[in-house]
Protein backbone atom coordinates (compact mmCIF):
# COMPACT_ATOMS: atom_id res chain seq x y z
CA UNK A 1 0.00 0.00 0.00
CA UNK A 2 2.98 1.99 0.80
CA UNK A 3 3.73 4.45 -2.48
CA UNK A 4 7.20 3.32 -4.53
CA UNK A 5 9.18 5.81 -2.84
CA UNK A 6 8.89 4.86 0.62
CA UNK A 7 9.30 1.45 -0.70
CA UNK A 8 12.16 2.38 -1.43
CA UNK A 9 13.55 4.29 1.40
CA UNK A 10 11.96 1.69 4.25
CA UNK A 11 12.70 -1.36 1.82
CA UNK A 12 9.69 -4.40 1.39
CA UNK A 13 8.55 -7.37 3.69
CA UNK A 14 9.08 -9.82 1.48
CA UNK A 15 5.48 -11.84 -0.15
CA UNK A 16 3.21 -9.59 -0.11
CA UNK A 17 1.26 -7.82 -3.56
CA UNK A 18 1.58 -4.09 -3.90
CA UNK A 19 -1.42 -2.26 -3.95
CA UNK A 20 -1.33 1.34 -3.45
CA UNK A 21 -3.49 3.04 -1.33
CA UNK A 22 -5.43 4.71 -3.67
CA UNK A 23 -6.36 1.43 -5.92
CA UNK A 24 -6.85 -0.38 -2.81
CA UNK A 25 -10.99 -0.87 -2.76
CA UNK A 26 -11.10 -0.65 -6.23
CA UNK A 27 -8.68 -3.75 -6.86
CA UNK A 28 -9.72 -6.07 -4.04
CA UNK A 29 -13.41 -5.67 -4.24
CA UNK A 30 -15.54 -8.65 -5.14
CA UNK A 31 -18.47 -6.92 -7.78
CA UNK A 32 -14.99 -4.84 -9.21
CA UNK A 33 -13.98 -5.52 -13.00
CA UNK A 34 -10.29 -3.82 -12.08
CA UNK A 35 -10.13 -6.50 -8.93
CA UNK A 36 -6.79 -8.51 -9.19
CA UNK A 37 -7.14 -11.94 -9.40
CA UNK A 38 -5.33 -12.94 -6.16
CA UNK A 39 -8.65 -11.56 -4.44
CA UNK A 40 -10.84 -14.32 -3.12
CA UNK A 41 -13.98 -14.09 -0.76
CA UNK A 42 -12.63 -15.90 1.60
CA UNK A 43 -9.48 -14.15 1.80
CA UNK A 44 -8.25 -11.78 4.86
CA UNK A 45 -5.57 -8.95 3.80
CA UNK A 46 -2.91 -7.26 6.19
CA UNK A 47 -2.50 -4.09 5.04
CA UNK A 48 1.17 -2.56 5.69
CA UNK A 49 2.04 1.23 6.00
CA UNK A 50 5.12 2.82 6.85
CA UNK A 51 3.95 3.22 11.06
CA UNK A 52 0.45 1.75 10.86
CA UNK A 53 -2.09 4.84 11.05
CA UNK A 54 -3.13 4.91 7.16
CA UNK A 55 -3.15 1.04 7.04
CA UNK A 56 -5.77 0.62 10.14
CA UNK A 57 -7.85 3.42 8.45
CA UNK A 58 -7.41 1.00 5.19
CA UNK A 59 -8.06 -1.96 6.98
CA UNK A 60 -11.86 -0.37 8.03
CA UNK A 61 -12.56 0.85 4.59
CA UNK A 62 -11.97 -2.82 3.16
CA UNK A 63 -13.79 -4.24 6.18
CA UNK A 64 -16.89 -1.88 5.16
CA UNK A 65 -16.97 -3.14 1.74
CA UNK A 66 -17.04 -6.35 2.60
CA UNK A 67 -13.40 -7.39 2.50
CA UNK A 68 -11.72 -8.53 5.48
CA UNK A 69 -8.36 -6.72 6.21
CA UNK A 70 -6.45 -5.51 9.27
CA UNK A 71 -3.57 -3.64 9.52
CA UNK A 72 -0.18 -4.08 10.46
CA UNK A 73 0.70 -2.75 13.98
CA UNK A 74 3.34 -0.16 13.99
CA UNK A 75 3.87 -0.83 10.08
CA UNK A 76 7.23 -1.28 8.20
CA UNK A 77 8.65 0.29 10.33
CA UNK A 78 8.07 -1.73 13.65
CA UNK A 79 7.84 -4.72 11.44
CA UNK A 80 12.15 -4.11 10.02
CA UNK A 81 13.09 -3.09 14.02
CA UNK A 82 11.99 -6.92 15.45
CA UNK A 83 14.22 -8.11 13.20
CA UNK A 84 12.26 -9.87 10.68
CA UNK A 85 13.57 -10.24 6.89
CA UNK A 86 13.67 -6.82 4.32
CA UNK A 87 13.71 -6.48 0.95
CA UNK A 88 15.48 -3.52 -0.25
CA UNK A 89 14.40 -1.74 -3.38
CA UNK A 90 11.11 -0.71 -5.58
CA UNK A 91 8.63 -3.25 -6.41
CA UNK A 92 5.88 -1.93 -8.93
CA UNK A 93 1.97 -2.33 -7.41
CA UNK A 94 0.51 -5.50 -8.51
CA UNK A 95 3.54 -7.28 -8.60
CA UNK A 96 4.49 -9.92 -5.89
CA UNK A 97 7.70 -9.27 -4.20
CA UNK A 98 10.11 -12.50 -4.03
Amino acid sequence: MRPAAQRALEGKIPGPLVIERNHLEWRLHQDSDARVAAARAAQRWIVVCSAGYTSSLAAHALNSIGVAATGLKGGVVAWAARGPPMSAGVTAPGQFVS
